[in-house]
């Protein structure tokens, strides 16, 4: 929450898909918006600005998750890891992707880190390893602003009930911070999470977003004031990674391709993420754009790597895939039309010409105004760096391992989301089991959106050879 025009304004989160952003400053200097000194915390805990428009106050938002845990979801961990946020030990014990911003009522907001770190873990006992940079499988953006609605809409949100709570927690709790908590902060918070709400009402005619994924553009719908109630298009996609930036650089962008500016699209997705035009960080943000130009992906282990069998897939490889997928061929960063590709377009139908419009008039009289929006035909041929950790895969997420890909038949109809120990034998994460399913999240394909159709480039290879290219994406 923030005083802007005399009044505090708070709000759960837009959710657009912060598809590719950028994110800035950690704790300390980071707490007032400035840069911290490791670049790593400024990535995990720095702020873009996003708290103006959607903040909330730091001791409310810490409570939360204690008072309405029963409004949390039916996942693993606790509090906010429910919902997917990562702890790592983070100032004032936030989780990764959450920014604090000091003023009077500070303001936790998020990040690009929120969408853009992820967990892996060997097998079902290892420890779970933090990777930045990778799409965010376990977060649920959706989950959350449902989790801050739900919150608002119990009669357990008032003053009094938080305030104790929050005096638990702290029990410095001040008598001048808890005044403006009692007479202000509590119900503004509770009106701007409902007035978020309705701005989100779009989620209900549609399937649920779930962990590692987010309708990037349909809440631009809603702040560009085009006619979503008669759109029931479905865009919701994966969470991509952000390693790399470099060789992005004037590629076609998004999932369909609709930008060719790596900085204008982190605009973007900062501005979906909760940010306004005159909000957004940009000196914090152009610390995180130059890190992530040349972040290195991690490698797949080399002892689970047959390198005969890779090298005997390079060339399938080459032949196959490489003229979409290799960084400088052709094909590489252009699009690829839909009735070529066969995948599922929803997504490509949800953003039109008229949201393209739209969304080249942000950033009016500023410099860096959008001006790099198009409308596709179809979806972007992407590089493959780092493609062992970007499963499950598809602009959907709708195949969960690349085995799978290469064989349409055993692509699954239903399988688990977010469970993040890794199947070495078919390159992508554990999707079925009863650890998946105790731990993960349900995806079906039948949903609108959602279809696993289609990419069927490699599909007819002879079973060897798909096996050596295989073995030689894992190198990737």
């Amino acid at each position: 929450m923030t005083i802007v025009r005399g009044r505090l304004v708070i709000g759960a989160l837009v959710m657009v898909g912060l598809v590719a952003l950028t994110q800035p400053a950690c704790r300390g200097s980071a707490q007032q918006g400035g840069a911290a000194d490791d670049i790593l915390n400024h990535f995990k805990y720095g702020s873009v600005g996003t708290e103006e428009r959607v903040g909330i106050p730091y001791w409310i938002w810490r409570v939360l998750p204690i008072v309405f845990a029963d409004r949390l979801p039916n996942r693993p961990g606790q509090g906010y890891e429910r919902i997917g946020f990562i702890p790592d030990g983070g100032p004032n014990g936030r989780p990764i992707g959450t920014t604090e911003k000091v003023n009077r009522v500070s303001l936790v907001g998020l990040n690009c880190a929120t969408c853009h770190s992820g967990t892996v873990r060997a097998e079902r006992n290892a420890p779970r390893q933090i990777v930045l940079g990778m799409p965010g499988n376990q977060m649920d953006l959706q989950a959350y602003a449902r989790f801050l609605t739900a919150c608002a809409n119990d009669p357990r949100f008032t003053a009094p009930v938080l305030i104790n709570a929050i005096k638990r927690e702290n029990p410095n709790f001040g008598f001048f911070e808890g005044f403006i908590y009692r007479f202000f902060a509590v119900r503004q918070t509770r009106d701007g999470i409902l007035e978020r709400a309705k701005e989100n009402s779009w989620f209900d005619v549609r399937p649920p977003q779930g962990p590692g994924r987010v309708d990037t553009f349909n809440p631009y719908k809603v702040l560009l004031r085009l006619p979503i109630d008669k759109d029931q298009t479905v865009g919701t996609v994966d969470l991509p990674s952000l390693w790399n930036q470099r060789i992005r650089q004037g590629l076609w962008l998004h999932w369909d391709g609709n930008n060719n500016s790596v900085e204008e699209r982190n605009k973007s997705a900062a501005i979906g993420a909760g940010a306004t035009p005159d909000s957004l960080d940009l000196a914090a943000m152009k610390r995180v754009e130059d890190w992530i130009l040349d972040l290195k992906a991690p490698a797949y282990p080399a002892e689970r790597i047959n390198a005969a069998l890779a090298q005997t897939g390079a060339p399938i490889y080459e032949r196959e895939c490489a003229r979409c997928h290799e960084p400088g061929a052709p094909l590489t960063g252009q699009v690829t039309n839909i009735s070529d590709v066969g995948t599922d377009r929803e997504r490509l139908d949800s953003f039109t010409p008229d949201l393209a419009k739209g969304m080249n008039t942000i950033g009016e009289g500023k410099p860096w105004k959008f001006s790099h929006f198009r409308k596709t035909g179809g979806y972007a041929n992407m590089p493959l760096d780092g493609l062992w950790l970007r499963a499950p895969y598809l602009h959907n997420g709708s195949v969960p391992t690349l085995r799978a890909l290469l064989n349409p038949a055993e692509r699954p109809a239903e399988f688990y989301r977010a469970y993040d120990v890794y199947d070495w034998t078919n390159v992508g994460f554990v999707s079925s089991g009863t650890d998946a399913e105790r731990e993960g999240v349900r995806y079906n394909t039948r949903d609108r959106g959602n279809n696993n159709t289609g990419h069927l480039y490699g599909a007819s290879l002879d079973p060897a050879s798909k096996t050596a290219l295989l073995e030689y994406l894992k190198t990737k």
